[in-house]
């Protein structure tokens, strides 16, 4: 008998590397403003070239990681992880450019953080569960536990040995990664569709309901990496908190009460109409956005701050579930698209937030302020969905 556990460990390993890789360096952007003498416009192309890269993996994987095959791939993975984050410690000093080490370092590690993206939510899929949804559930909020834990060490870390010894820290997260290669490479792995049986891309793009779908991940991605990506500087720079502070209250407490919200879903799920949840969500958002932007009080920006990440929580998680429903066949060409759709929204989010900061004399409130378009246009593709779904007439509307 297969021991599915081991597999499910492997994901939930895998979602807390993703967590790792994109949280790690966010912690260091002003350290490496200091530093290297990296304008911040500069910086915010560090988010953006991790989600960039992430998308274009996505996008081969949507095409070609059935033919090289699930394990293969999610091995890479993990290998790609490792490498990257250890690169990171490295590469800055080795180089003549620091900035450039810095970004190598990412684009390896995004590689990595791409794939377990796309390929773990399948392979649980694919495991015989008894309780799918509960379990998908709780694979999502790994990455939001992984993040807290991922600030909450580092903190600690920086706390304990100083913030001149992060290079060691990246070394050590290197480890769960280089551990996770062997689960990855012993666990059984099951195929969600049998080969050739799912929808494929163009079958997929025929749909215009998928398009829907796609812009919603998109503003998703937008609205939670722009504030997620710069809670640490806006608590330091907006509110004048200290850099352990500003990440406890910030990036820490954003994916506490994102997991929060995913928890909720998964647990009450089948109680609660995902629309409803998703628009009451994507309106908190919008408001949220106000705090940070608008607020004279640091508290209140502060609380803005977190409460974003609840309202973000439900987005991704509820768009792929939409999905699923609607495309069981849909395969891994569907769960990759949707992940790259998320991760162009990821990538034009921060650096979108990062130049109108720079572009207004470092002012991250005036930033903050220009995030408020992802979760108004996200409000408005909800819209579009639930109008396409009660006519069941979606070229009306479109």
């Amino acid at each position: 008998m297969p021991n599915y556990q081991k597999t499910k460990l492997a994901c939930y390993l895998g979602f807390i590397t993703q967590a790792i890789t994109a949280n790690f360096a966010p912690l260091l952007f002003l350290k490496f403003h200091h530093d290297y003498d990296i304008s911040l416009g500069n910086i915010a192309l560090i988010s953006t070239c991790f989600f960039f890269t992430q998308l274009l993996v996505d996008a081969f994987c949507a095409k070609y990681v059935d033919r090289i095959g699930y394990r293969t791939c999610i091995v890479s993975s993990e290998i790609c992880a490792a490498a990257g984050l250890v690169g990171l410690a490295f590469l800055p000093d080795l180089l003549p450019n620091p900035f450039i080490g810095i970004m190598c370092s990412v684009i390896i590690y995004a590689i990595g953080s791409g794939l377990i993206e796309v390929l773990c939510s399948p392979i649980v899929e694919a495991c015989p569960f008894e309780n799918k949804e509960a379990t998908m559930s709780l694979l999502h909020s790994f990455y939001c536990w992984g993040s807290v834990g991922t600030i909450l060490i580092s903190t600690l870390f920086f706390m304990v040995f100083g913030m001149d010894n992060w290079k060691w820290l990246a070394v050590l997260w290197a480890l769960i990664p280089a551990v996770n290669i062997y689960n990855f490479a012993t666990c059984p792995i099951e195929h969600l569709v049998e080969e050739g049986g799912g929808m494929g891309i163009k079958k997929l793009f025929q749909k215009p309901i998928f398009w829907i779908a796609v812009c919603l991940m998109i503003c998703s991605g937008a609205s939670e990496l722009a504030m997620a990506q710069w809670a640490s500087a806006y608590a330091e720079a907006a509110l004048g908190l200290s850099k352990a502070a500003g990440d406890l209250a910030g990036p820490c407490m954003f994916a506490v009460t994102m997991g929060i919200s995913r928890i909720i879903f998964g647990k009450y799920g089948d109680k609660i109409d995902l629309m409803k949840f998703m628009t009451g969500s994507g309106i908190l958002c919008v408001i949220c956005y106000l705090l940070t932007s608008m607020s004279s009080s640091p508290f209140t920006g502060l609380v803005g701050c977190i409460i974003c990440g609840f309202s973000v929580g439900i987005m991704w998680p509820g768009t792929i579930s939409i999905s699923s429903q609607k495309f069981p066949m849909g395969g891994t060409a569907m769960f990759a698209l949707l992940a790259m759709a998320g991760d162009l929204g990821g990538s034009i989010g921060p650096a979108i937030v990062g130049r109108v900061t720079q572009n207004t004399g470092n002012n991250i409130r005036a930033g903050m302020g220009i995030g408020l378009i992802f979760p108004a246009a996200l409000l408005i593709m909800l819209f579009i969905f639930s109008r396409t779904k009660n006519r069941n007439c979606i070229k009306k509307i479109l």
